[in-house]
Order: C-alpha cells, then structure tokens, then sequence
C-alpha cells in the first residue's frame, strides 16, 4: 500500500469503526434499559462472551496475525494460481476444523460453563440457562471465524470498508432480537442468545459478493498437509496465546467475578464496553491497517519504511489514546449514567461500573501498544517472542487478581470487582513494555528521539484537556434528567476536545504529523 492511501484507508477503517461502536452503544443502551444488571444479565454475557472470546483468540488473534504474513508473501511473490489455491485449502480446512469445534463446543455447554462460571454452580437456576443459551451463542464463532478470514484477504486487497463494517450487523441483530424476540419468550433474554447466531450467518454472508468480486472464492478443499496451510498452523500456535493475552485475562476475571456480588459481571461488561470504544476506534484501526503493511515492508526489506510505519502508529497513541484514557477517568460515571442509567440500570450501578472503567481506562495506551508492538514480530512471522511475553503477562495478571482483589473482599471494600479490572490494565502495561524491550533488543526499533519530543510537547495540552473536563462535569448527574445529561456530556466532550486540540497547536502538534509515516 503507497504511504499516500494509508491515512485513506485508515479513515475507512475508522468511520466504519465509529459507526460499530455508535451502534454497539444503542445495543448496550437497550440491554441495560430492558434487562438491567443483575444475574440473569450475567448470565447471558457469560454465554455470549465465550465464543466471543474463542473469536478473538483464534480468528482475529491467532489466525489472522498468522495468516496475513503468508497470504501477503503469497501475493507479493508468487503467481496468481498460488495464491488461489493457498485459498482454496486454507478456507477448506478451516470450515472443517470449526465445524468440529463448534460441534464439540455444543455439546460440551455444561462443561464450558463449569470452567468459565464456576460460580454458577451454587444456582442450578443460572447454571441450566447458562448452559441453554451457550448452545444457542456457540456456532457463532462458526460463522465469524470464516468471517475473519473473509475479511483478512479483502484487507490484504485493500478492500477495508466490508470487513470493518461487518460488526454493525451483529449489533443490528442483538437490538432487533432485544425489543422485538424477547416479549416472545418464557425467558425474555434468551432472545439475544439467537439474535448472536443470526448475526453470524448474516456477517458472513455478506462478505461473499465481495470475495467474488476480487476472483478470491476458490472451491474450499481439504489441506492439512498443504505447504502454506503449515506454515500458518505453525504460526497460529504460539500466536494464540501471544496475541490474545488481553481476552485471556478477561475470562480470567470472569471466572472470579462470578463468585462476587450478582451484578459484577454486568458491571465489568459495561465498563469495558465503554473503554472498547476508543480502544476499538483506534486499535482496530490500527491493527486492521499495520499488520498488512508491515508484513509488506518484511517481504520487501524495507526496515526504514517499517520503523516509520510503527513510528506513525505510536504518535497516533500519543495524541489520540492517552487523552481518551484520561478523559474516561475524568467522565467515567457521567458517561454510564448518561449512555445506561435508565430502566433497569441504577445509579448504583453506574456507580459500581465506574469503578472498574477507572481501572480499565489507566490501560487503554497499554492495550494500544500491545496491538502495534505485537504486529511488528508477526509480520516477521515471529509467533515465539510475543508467546512467551504474552505467558509471562497472563501468569503475572492472576497472581495481580489476587494481590488486589482478596485484599479488597477482606476489607469489605463496596467494589472488589475493581481490582480485577486493575489487575488487567497492570498486566497490560507489563506485557507491551516487555514487547518494546524485545523489539529494541533485537534491533527492530527503538523510539526514536523526535517521537520522544513529540510526546514531550502533547503534555500541556493533557494537562488543559483533565481541567476542561473536571471543570465542566461538576453537575448532579444521578439527578438529573436524561436530556440534561445528553446536552451537559455533548458539551463536556466538546469544550474538552476544542481545548485539547488548542493546546497541541500551542505547543507546536500539527495534524499533519499523523497523515502518514513520515
């Protein structure tokens, strides 16, 4: 990709982005308005986020971080005919394996539940609908695995727009099923079980014009044994801890947060959705545009161009994912009571799920780091230095859950759901300075003194942005009402941003600097 469409093709990603998150807040809205925060809540996020999290680790962890580096070598060395028939035997093989996953994934429910929700064993009431809706949730990572590798090659081609809008279709389908299935069921919230497994098929069969259009739908076809097909197994073993540790430490604190207080895991869930949106917008963004990218710059011996594509990354962290973790911190009640706290959600709820998005919001440039310093080992078809980080990140986040959560429930501390929270964003920042320091090491890159001044000069105009927000939220938010909240957030966010982009052009940050790599 020239460095001209790089800032194109990250707007693409970005507005296609924003439209996911937009509506992901409109599903989240309506979960919280018709089915609260309490334990039947629970209970669903548990069914849903288990192949949801299978998704992440494997389709977008594991395999795509696998499967670009050799799909792009592919393309950039070898003929056409190759390249088909590396499709042919990839998308063959993996319908394969995911129908016996998900089969298994079926039938196996009740031990599933039993892992992830250990909690749920005391309330055979939750435990029998958990492991219902499970059943319903889990053939959709059947569907959204083929998803993402449908989507890998249309950004291999260029094609960004499909692939990063396909996630509106998932939030489109759990708000349909949320307001027009659940008055149809004996338990209400089952719907969102079904509405998921639409939206998998839906996803992924939009994507097949769009393969067909660019000559990439092959007749699938068995390839075990395929060279190619290899080659990515190889990579996506060690990757599949290495690139995912964050949703590893997730279903981490779901385990433990099912032993806590009913409501903890809702909370998690809403403060980490709220912390997602920047962390999507950008992240996403990020890690949909570089992998590629990088990977190209490695299959042409390009170094100086790879630094400068990483370089362009972290200055995007700098001006657009500190601010946003800070202005989470700032607003993080204000922002749940306004976006949730209506119907079944209560201002102790916003109260409790603020807490824990305080937590989470200190980790957010971590968390966007590891998404561009891990991308730079795959791309080099290096899965082994990331595993091994990624493993020494995950042991150190359970040894960090205890170290803050029991402390929390033995002094009776109102939210020991925080620290699990804490815990991942510590984890977090242990895993991406570790994967800096190997980078360094190995001579890959090394933060050059200009992106140091660079971040230097962003100081004052963090500084002005905290004071704006404090300054501008100081307003009885549980009291007021849901117009109030709108209009005071709309213009805190604002005044916030107007003040923020004043004091980077004062201090000498100009947009141009994040048009592309320099």
């Amino acid at each position: 990709m020239k460095t001209s469409n790089l800032a194109r093709s990250g707007t693409i990603v970005s507005l296609m982005t924003l439209l996911s998150r937009v509506l992901g807040f409109v599903r989240d809205q309506v979960l919280a308005i018709v089915f609260g925060a309490g334990s039947v809540t629970d209970v669903f996020l548990v069914a849903f986020k288990i192949p949801n999290f299978l998704r992440r680790l494997f389709a977008e962890g594991a395999f795509a971080q696998a499967f670009v580096p050799v799909f792009t070598e592919y393309r950039e060395t070898r003929s056409r005919a190759a390249l088909l028939d590396l499709a042919a035997h990839v998308s063959g093989t993996l319908i394969v394996i995911l129908l016996l996953v998900s089969t298994a994934g079926v039938m196996l429910s009740p031990f599933l539940i039993m892992l992830f929700a250990p909690g749920f064993l005391d309330e055979p009431g939750k435990f029998d609908l958990a492991t219902h809706m499970l059943r319903i949730t889990f053939p959709y990572l059947f569907f959204v695995s083929l998803v993402a590798y449908a989507g890998s090659m249309l950004n291999t081609f260029g094609k960004f727009a499909v692939p990063s809008f396909t996630p509106v279709l998932l939030n489109v389908c759990m708000i349909g099923a949320a307001l027009l299935l659940s008055p149809h069921f004996d338990v209400p919230i089952t719907a969102l079980a079904w509405g998921v497994f639409l939206a998998g098929a839906v996803q992924l069969a939009l994507q097949i014009p769009f393969l067909r259009q660019i000559g990439l739908l092959p007749r699938p076809r068995w390839g075990w044994k395929h060279s190619g097909v290899q080659r990515i197994l190889k990579l996506m073993a060690p990757a599949i801890l290495g690139s995912s540790v964050a949703q590893i430490n997730l279903l981490l604190d779901t385990i433990i947060a099912s032993f806590l207080t009913a409501g903890s895991l809702s909370w998690l869930y809403y403060s980490d959705r709220l912390m997602e949106f920047p962390l999507g917008l950008l992240g996403v963004t990020l890690g949909t545009i570089i992998l590629p990218r990088l990977s190209r710059e490695h299959s042409n011996a390009a170094p100086d161009q790879f630094k400068r594509t990483l370089d362009w990354a972290l200055r995007l962290v700098v001006i657009l994912g500190v601010p946003s973790a800070l202005a989470l911190m700032i607003m993080a009640e204000p922002m749940l009571l306004t976006l949730f706290g209506y119907g079944e959600f209560t201002a102790h709820d916003a109260a409790m799920a603020s807490y824990s998005l305080i937590a989470y919001s200190a980790g957010l440039p971590a968390f966007l780091l590891i998404k561009i310093f891990a991308p730079a080992f795959f791309a080099r078809q290096n899965t082994r230095t990331p595993v091994r980080i990624g493993i020494i990140a995950l042991i150190s986040n359970m040894g960090y859950n205890l170290l803050f959560v029991l402390p929390m429930i033995w002094l009776d501390f109102v939210a020991p759901h925080t620290g699990l929270a804490l815990a991942s964003s510590l984890a977090a920042w242990q895993q991406a300075l570790m994967l800096y320091r190997q980078l360094k090491a190995e001579d890959i890159y090394q933060l050059p003194p200009a992106l140091v001044s660079f971040s230097i000069r962003a100081l004052p105009a963090l500084s002005v942005l905290g004071v704006a927000l404090v300054f501008m939220t100081s307003i009885d938010w549980q009291s007021a009402s849901a117009a109030t909240r709108v209009s005071s957030l709309m213009l805190a966010l604002a005044a916030g941003g107007a003040s923020y982009l004043l004091g980077l052009l004062a201090s000498g940050v100009r947009l141009r600097h994040l048009a592309s790599p320099q």
